[in-house]
């Protein structure tokens, strides 16, 4: 028994060596990662930038990625240390989000099992899929029922109801101090989020923009930065 634990303690580690290599070599646009302690493999910690031209821009959310010692068959936990208002964040920072869920049959849940963790995920398609979740919540089941409801009030009133984008503006301000200590310059452009060498995997075509009547202030940014990495939609989910 002793020694099937020691051979999947080795087969995740040499899992997660990979994939940290992987990234440290190969950034993906909106996030970087570093290990909490050098020694150990199965604690990250990640810092993720706020998409331009989203509630979110030029925010600096940290949070912590947990593995399990059988990743990649199970997967790893994702927590938010920053402070987060979302329909699928919990009060504790705990994300809730399908692809983090066990591959099981759970009819209760309204989620299929292809939707779930499976072993071809991987920390970039993770972070991928929380950074889209962020201006793409998931409101059928939420983690934080108020959130949700503010959100569907701004989403339903076309933008007229500001409370939850307040709410979210405020939370991104407050953490300027974070970014300032880690000396940490955010990226606010769509030139500077990008890294324009990877071509972004398909993400279900969400997408990580505002339609055209959220702030108008912010139009001037995307017609510079036409070229990026998410514009091949940038016109919302009207048909959602």
């Amino acid at each position: 028994m002793a020694q099937h634990g020691h051979r999947r303690v080795a087969s995740s580690q040499k899992a997660l060596m990979l994939e940290l290599k992987g990234l440290q070599d190969e950034p993906v646009e909106g996030f970087k990662i570093t290990l909490v302690d050098e020694s150990d493999l199965y604690n990250w910690e990640v810092a993720i930038f706020g998409p331009p031209n989203t509630h979110y821009e030029g925010g600096y959310f940290k949070a912590r990625i947990k593995f399990p010692i059988d990743y990649p068959y199970s997967p790893p936990a994702f927590r938010f240390l920053t402070k987060m208002w979302h329909p699928n964040i919990y009060e504790n920072g705990d994300v809730c989000i399908s692809i983090l869920h066990p591959p099981v049959d759970d009819p209760q849940s309204g989620e299929l099992p292809s939707e779930r963790w499976n072993p071809t995920q991987n920390v970039r398609t993770i972070l991928l899929s929380v950074i889209s979740l962020l201006n793409e919540p998931n409101t059928s089941s939420p983690a934080n029922v108020d959130a949700s409801v503010m959100y569907r009030k701004w989403r339903d009133s076309k933008g007229k109801d500001r409370e939850y984008a307040e709410i979210i503006r405020k939370q991104v301000l407050a953490t300027k101090a974070d970014s300032e200590r880690d000396g940490v310059k955010v990226p606010t452009t769509l030139a500077e989020y990008c890294i324009r060498t990877r071509a972004p995997p398909a993400d279900e075509g969400s997408t990580l923009f505002y339609d055209d009547y959220y702030d108008d202030e912010l139009e001037d940014d995307e017609e510079e930065d036409e070229d990026c990495c998410y514009d091949e939609d940038d016109s919302g989910t009207e048909d959602s």
